[in-house]
């Protein structure tokens, strides 16, 4: 009684923390679940397990919503009904595997099973930022090296062109224009920002916002092929990780479902959810789901269609997932292929105009004062 009332102790006083960031990475979730693997395998009691790996955890939020697993364990909640009180934390995919194994007391190899998931899936996210982080730094300075020209350069040539009574061209009225609207007026551009930030999300925030921005994003050329790529790949890995759990197929489709985070295929899987449960097959349905086949490729659907016949359906996802990861891979190289190329385009698009427009100031100076 006196262990459960420090306990009860321990939860007012940490629920009373304030934190910056309420958030639990992929890094620090499947850490959680390699040490309870561990410690589950050794014999170790559940309670006693997130003791010990509580210790081993540096997110103090994440902590904290440990302690409060450790109290419903206490109370004699099974570990996946514990799970279930903490939403912002496990997904209903990790609940739904944790509970499909502790019924045959193996949860030592679910949470290892959780573990290497997670950790892919982190692997696959990092080679995706990684790849665009070279990209984004080319754009930001190639935007900052036209601001600087813009703010300091064509001020201090200006002079140059007012003194003279001549007509100047189109285009260095708009070059000098657009200098001055940057250098006195950054007020109201920072403004704009603002208000269009705003407005994004706000749209963002609804139902047909969401989709549009969604359909948006898979219709953009090469970004479309990777954004395609890792979500075949998260689909095909969210079904193995149930299937191999043994959690039933419409369950498997609902949940991995929830876990794509992209309405246009949410759409499609949740038309494919209701096909299936009328006793339809899955290929056929996501056929008929996707007719035009933009969403679901061919070899996505045959090697889905495998598993069908020969009921292996753990393995066929297992190699599709595999098989997408390295599709990923093939995108990404493609894309940062193109980014340079077009970083370049767009610098000698400014070039151009600058240098067009001082030299035909100038000629056009020249011309008026001969």
């Amino acid at each position: 009684m006196l262990e459960n009332k420090s306990i009860k102790n321990d939860k007012k006083i940490t629920s009373k923390k304030m934190y910056l960031l309420k958030k639990v990475s992929l890094v620090d979730k499947y850490n959680f679940y390699e040490f309870l693997s561990i410690m589950l395998n050794w014999g170790v009691w559940v309670y006693e397990t997130l003791e010990s790996v509580n210790s081993k955890i540096k997110n103090e939020f994440f902590r904290e919503k440990i302690k409060e697993l450790q109290t419903y364990i206490y109370s004699w909640d099974s570990f996946s009904k514990s799970m279930k009180k903490l939403p912002m934390i496990f997904s209903s995919s990790e609940i739904s595997i944790i509970e499909a194994w502790e019924t045959i007391w193996r949860m030592s190899e679910s949470m290892s099973k959780l573990s290497e998931d997670l950790r892919k899936k982190h692997e696959l996210q990092s080679k995706i930022k990684n790849a665009l982080t070279y990209p984004f730094i080319i754009f930001l300075f190639l935007f900052l090296s036209v601001f600087i020209v813009l703010i300091y350069v064509v001020p201090a040539i200006e002079p140059l062109f007012e003194n003279s009574d001549t007509e100047l061209p189109w285009a260095t009225k708009a070059l000098m224009f657009t200098s001055n609207f940057i250098s006195n007026d950054w007020i109201i551009i920072l403004l704009m920002f603002l208000s269009l930030f705003v407005l994004f999300i706000g749209y963002r925030s609804t139902q047909k916002g969401r989709a549009n921005i969604d359909y948006m994003v898979l219709e953009i050329p090469l970004v479309w092929t990777v954004y395609k790529n890792y979500i075949l790949s998260s689909i095909a890995s969210n079904i193995w990780s149930l299937i191999w759990s043994g959690v039933w197929v419409i369950k498997t489709l609902k949940l991995t479902w929830k876990s794509v985070n992209n309405l246009i295929y949410e759409s499609l899987l949740d038309t494919t959810i209701m096909k299936v449960s009328s006793w339809k097959k899955i290929v056929e349905s996501l056929k008929e789901s996707d007719e035009e086949g933009l969403y679901f490729p061919a070899d996505f659907l045959q090697m889905l269609a495998v598993w069908e016949k020969t009921a292996t359906i753990e393995k066929v996802s297992y190699k599709i997932s595999n098989q997408y990861t390295k599709e990923v891979d093939y995108s990404l190289s493609n894309l940062t292929k193109w980014i340079e190329p077009i970083a370049i385009f767009i610098a000698w698009i400014f070039v151009c105009w600058f240098a067009f427009a001082i030299f035909a100031a100038i000629v056009k100076i020249t011309e008026t004062v001969g």
